[in-house]
């Protein structure tokens, strides 16, 4: 099997358990955009026992709560799609109103030249989510 998600390079891995990772993607009209990333690979949610469901789910959410703390987002965007690559994993990206492809999808057609912002540092956005799964942050 030639999945990409399987075998993630280390430096992309910005938190991690035994379970699944959060890796930060290359994409510099989006900086800030990470991938939730079941470490098995399962295509759909429903593949998950429902604990498993819910703790993506809260990982998902912790990525989410890391990013708009870290950069203050206009918005955040969350996709579950595995069209092309059918290995369970959510895209969580955070968006701003000057942003390259606002309000399309960022997979759309570009609106304008868009202004780049600044991402988050991985050390910065672990201790984020960590932070955000903690028992006392719910």
């Amino acid at each position: 099997m030639d999945c990409p998600l399987c075998s993630l390079p280390p430096e992309q891995v910005v938190w991690e358990d035994d379970r699944c990772r959060v890796i930060r993607v290359d994409d510099a009209a989006h900086p800030g955009f990470c991938r939730v990333v079941w470490r098995e690979h399962v295509a759909e949610m429903t593949d998950l026992m429902p604990a498993d469901r819910q703790h993506l789910l809260d990982i998902v959410m912790a990525t989410e709560s890391a990013l708009r703390g870290l950069l203050h987002p206009d918005k955040i965007n969350l996709a579950s799609f595995g069209n092309m690559v059918p290995h369970l994993h959510w895209h969580v990206i955070p968006r701003y109103r000057d942003d390259r492809h606002y309000p399309e999808s960022i997979w759309g057609a570009p609106q304008r030249e868009g202004i780049a912002h600044a991402g988050a540092e991985a050390v910065a956005l672990a201790r984020a989510i960590e932070a955000a799964l903690s028992p006392r942050s719910h």
